[in-house]
C-alpha cells in the first residue's frame, strides 16, 4: 500500500512539473499569444480526440444546457491562457506564474456565488496575504512598468481559470475528465480560429517544435495525468502538491531562459503560495 500511495505521489508531481512547463514555453515562444493558444489547443484537441476514441470515451454532450456551460468554460479557459501568455511575456515566469496562483483564493470568494457554500471570513485574511504578497512583488504601482502590467494580466488570468473551474465543477460526475478537456479544446480552436487570418503567424515554422511540446506534453499529457491522479487524492492534497508549479517553473526557468528570480519575487511568492497551502489544509479537516 504505502509503495502504491508513494506512485501516485510521484505520478501527481510529475503531472504538476509537466504543466509548469507553460511558464518557460510561454515566455520562449515567440508568436502572439492568441495564435500559439490556437495552436496549443488544435494540435492537443486531436491527440486528446485519438486518445478518447482508444479508449471509447463517450463525447456526446447530454443536454443543451451542458453545451453552453462548456462554451463559457471555454471562454473563460482561452482567456485565462491567453491573458497568462501575456503575463509571461510582460514580466517574467516567476511573476507570471505567482500572480497566477492567486486562483485558489478567488475561487474561494466566487464560490458562494455559485453554490450553497456559506461565505468564511478566514478568507478575508487569506485574501488579505495575497494582496500583500502582490504588493511585494511589485512594491511600486507604476502602470507604465511591464512587470506592473504582467501582474494585472496575471491575476485576471487567475480570475478566468476560477471561472473556468467553477463552471466545470457542476458536470465533473456526468463527463469523463478527458472528454471535459476535449470539449474545451475543440471550442476553443473553433473560437479562435479567426485570429489565423488577423495576426503574424509566419513564425510558426520556426516555432513549431516547441509549440508541439506545449500541446503535447503540457496540455495533454501533463493535464490529463494531473486529472487521473485526482482518483487517489482528495482535492486538498492535489492543491498542495498543484501550488510547486510556480517552483518547478522558476527553476526550468532559471536554467532555459537564465531568469534569476529577485528577492521580491521570493518573499511575495511565498506568502502567495502559503496561503493554496493554508486553505488546502483546511479545506482537509472540513471534509
Amino acid at each position: 500500500m504505502k509503495n502504491q500511495h508513494l506512485k501516485h505521489v510521484l505520478e501527481l508531481t510529475f503531472a504538476t512539473f509537466l504543466i509548469s512547463t507553460s511558464g518557460s514555453l510561454g515566455r520562449f515562444i515567440d508568436m502572439p499569444a492568441p495564435v500559439t493558444i490556437w495552436w496549443r489547443s488544435a494540435l492537443a484537441m486531436l491527440l486528446l480526440l485519438a486518445f478518447c476514441k482508444y479508449k471509447k470515451v463517450n463525447l456526446k454532450i447530454q443536454s443543451k444546457r451542458d453545451l453552453v456551460a462548456f462554451i463559457f468554460s471555454a471562454l473563460f479557459m482561452a482567456s485565462h491562457w491567453i491573458t497568462y501568455f501575456i503575463a509571461l511575456q510582460l514580466s517574467s515566469v516567476a511573476i507570471g506564474m505567482l500572480a497566477l496562483f492567486t486562483f485558489p483564493i478567488m475561487t474561494t470568494f466566487l464560490e458562494p456565488l455559485f453554490s450553497k457554500t456559506k461565505f468564511d471570513y478566514m478568507h478575508l485574511v487569506l485574501g488579505a496575504m495575497v494582496t500583500l504578497g502582490i504588493y511585494i512583488l511589485s512594491p511600486e504601482l507604476d502602470f507604465e512598468s511591464d512587470s506592473v502590467k504582467g501582474i494585472l494580466f496575471g491575476l485576471f488570468s487567475a480570475f478566468c481559470y476560477a471561472m473556468r473551474i467553477l463552471i466545470l465543477k457542476q458536470h465533473v460526475t456526468k463527463y469523463n475528465g478527458s472528454s471535459l478537456m476535449f470539449f474545451q479544446l475543440l471550442i476553443i480552436s473553433i473560437l479562435l480560429s479567426p485570429v489565423l487570418f488577423f495576426l503574424d503567424t509566419t513564425n510558426i515554422t520556426t516555432q513549431f517544435p516547441y509549440v508541439i511540446i506545449l500541446a503535447l506534453v503540457t496540455t495533454a499529457l501533463g493535464h490529463t495525468l494531473f486529472v487521473q491522479s485526482l482518483k487517489h487524492f482528495k482535492v486538498s492534497t492535489a492543491s498542495i502538491i498543484g501550488s510547486t508549479q510556480p517552483i518547478f517553473g522558476i527553476i526550468i526557468a532559471f536554467f532555459f531562459l537564465n531568469e534569476i528570480p529577485t528577492w521580491n519575487t521570493f518573499f511575495g511568492g511565498l506568502l502567495i503560495l502559503s496561503t493554496v497551502v493554508i486553505e488546502s489544509l483546511r479545506s482537509r479537516k472540513a471534509s
